[in-house]
């Protein structure tokens, strides 16, 4: 029996709207889908009627599916013949341990592509009105996780962080926050640079905090901010209110 494949989609930030066609064209199409705890619901709510949907979510010390029962699962699937359309949020390059999956499919000889998908760096920040990048304010952008496996203290490079033209996009940082922002102003950052927490970017229940590194700690504790959310550090944060398309759409029910 000839093997299966795996398609390994991202699918975005959340908005159906921001899938790529190939993206889309895959998702009408799949018969078989092994799917992430940040695809949205709008966006499994595409697959076509009879398609057969396995979930294989993982959040902060609560994962469904372990990383090995996962890839186990892919092999067995394969290993029926059948395609599996992979679904990640955001990009599966971009922390969602799509490159782990994708190494583990070539070294069992199962074929499959990647998808690119818009990350949440980029659909999030853009939708809460923050440009990653803006001319005298930050000249490049670091991408950080805020969370490290088994649950382990943060060890980043802080003071390479702590650099005041450097736009951070923190994935998975709510939790650990408070520690960030210690370290980052221990490590010579203002207290007082912009910083924004943004929640289920690019959908309907996007909220978004505003502050500074000193105190949206407390701005997202008082918001009671869940997962996911986008923490995004800088002067570009600056920005926001002016740029603050998305909400004035929302406001004027357009959304």
């Amino acid at each position: 029996m000839t093997a299966g494949r795996v398609f390994l989609v991202g699918a975005g930030p959340g908005d159906p709207d921001l899938l790529t066609v190939k993206a889309a064209r895959l998702i009408s199409q799949a018969r078989l889908v092994v799917y992430d705890r940040l695809v949205s619901p709008e966006i499994m709510a595409m697959l076509p009627e009879g398609c057969e949907s396995l979930y294989a979510g993982k959040a902060r010390g609560e994962h469904h599916l372990i990383q090995d029962e996962i890839n186990a699962l892919l092999l067995r699937l394969t290993g029926s013949g059948r395609d599996v359309l992979r679904l990640k949020g955001g990009d599966p390059f971009v922390f969602g341990r799509g490159s782990e999956e994708a190494l583990f499919l070539a070294r069992h000889s199962i074929p499959f592509e990647v998808v690119p998908g818009i990350s949440a760096a980029a659909g999030c920040s853009t939708y809460a009105g923050i440009p990653l990048t803006h001319r005298g304010l930050a000249t490049g952008v670091r991408f950080v996780t805020g969370h490290l496996r088994d649950d382990r203290k943060l060890d980043l490079d802080w003071t390479k962080l702590a650099d005041p033209s450097t736009t951070l996009a923190i994935y998975m940082g709510l939790q650990s926050l408070p520690e960030i922002s210690a370290e980052l102003i221990a490590h010579g950052l203002a207290p007082d640079t912009p910083a924004a927490a943004i929640e289920a970017g690019t959908t309907p229940r996007q909220r978004r905090v505003i502050g500074t590194l000193a105190d949206l700690a407390e701005h997202t504790r008082a918001a009671r901010l869940h997962p996911p959310t986008l923490v995004v550090i800088g002067p570009v944060v600056s920005l926001a209110a002016e740029l603050d398309w998305f909400g004035q759409m929302a406001e004027a029910g357009r959304t």
